[in-house]
């Protein structure tokens, strides 16, 4: 047992304090993790530490994520346990889906910690979720890329990060898609789901097949279903994306009558301009409404996947100029909720 953690602090709320109604980064506060864990749970754990930037997560960019990556890439992960990679929670759910995938096949397990409110606030959980990172990479031997968090009420969970859906609004809590995570943290031990939509432990750390180069599109229009959505708003006539990625209902469905939302209807207009449509979430194995026959002849249905994976897969596969189809057809880890 090398007993040794490689930590990466790329800044958010775990990493901010908070001073009268602001939250923001300081350098003060840089220890304040890692210096509380050991006074809490003490232990044997090394830590070494890398910071290779130090934003709120809100203000992320495409460089941001491109030295975060390697950043990653470059830890020379025979030296260590795992990694720990600390962020905000308001766009964790974008960079950990990015991550399982990117690093698929990562030997070592790398584990997304983060909190809703500052350390110095008495509600933080930062440091339970550091724990529970810690633990969970000290005793379960698995690979991969996961997420750790504890929700109001609740214990520590630990999900896939290839399941993880963007926080509940307002309250922030964090799910996995079906409502399953991997596991949680009770009485000191982790306890696996059930649920039939999981792979077994034992299948998370059998050897996968590196996801290779990679490059995000950022030429993409991302629109969810709501009450009389009017698709006349988004006139591509002077700058158009190279996709559309529209998140369904959860029924799998979306209005196919009237004008101005109808779907069909602006499926049809992006044709004529040359931009793939893809909807998501579908669930392969339901039912198909009636109102949804005729959308699966029309665009790209991403199948049982969440919507931040579909976004996630259609920019890495425009990014190299692949097939879309078939990359969203691909479970490169855990991914796929009937996945083979």
């Amino acid at each position: 047992m090398k007993n040794k953690i490689c930590v990466i602090f790329t800044g958010g709320t775990i990493g901010s304090y908070a001073s009268g109604n602001t939250v923001d980064l300081t350098v003060e506060n840089k220890a304040a993790l890692i210096e509380e864990y050991k006074k809490r749970y003490g232990g044997d754990v090394k830590f070494d530490v890398l910071r290779p930037l130090d934003i709120l997560s809100e203000n992320i960019q495409f460089t941001d994520l491109d030295a975060m990556a390697a950043c990653l890439r470059a830890v020379n992960k025979s030296k260590y346990d795992g990694i720990i990679l600390t962020h905000g929670t308001d766009t964790l759910s974008f960079t950990a889906t990015l991550f399982s995938q990117i690093f698929c096949d990562v030997p070592i397990p790398v584990v997304f910690v983060s909190a809703l409110y500052p350390l110095n606030d008495g509600r933080s959980k930062g440091v339970e979720n550091f724990a529970g990172a810690v633990s969970f990479i000290e005793n379960e031997g698995l690979s991969g890329v996961f997420v750790s968090f504890t929700n109001d009420n609740e214990n520590l969970q630990i999900h896939l990060a290839s399941r993880i859906t963007v926080a509940e609004q307002i309250s922030g809590n964090f799910s996995s898609v079906m409502g399953a995570p991997l596991c949680e943290l009770v009485d000191g031990k982790f306890v696996y789901s059930e649920s039939p939509y999981l792979p077994k432990k034992e299948e998370i750390s059998k050897p996968r097949q590196p996801y290779g180069r990679y490059s995000l599109c950022k030429d993409i229009v991302t629109i969810r279903a709501r009450s009389f959505l009017d698709f006349s708003y988004y006139n591509f006539g002077q700058k158009k994306p190279r996709a559309v990625i529209i998140e369904l209902y959860h029924s799998g469905t979306i209005c196919t009558a009237g004008e101005e939302t109808n779907v069909l209807k602006f499926i049809d207009y992006c044709g004529k301009l040359g931009i793939s449509v893809i909807l998501s979430p579908v669930d392969s194995k339901a039912r198909v409404y009636a109102s949804a026959f005729e959308l699966k002849d029309k665009c790209i249905l991403a199948y049982d996947t969440s919507f931040e994976m579909t976004v996630i897969k259609v920019m890495l596969a425009l990014g190299e100029d692949k097939d879309i189809e078939t990359e969203l057809k691909k479970n490169n880890f855990f991914e796929k909720i009937h996945g083979e």
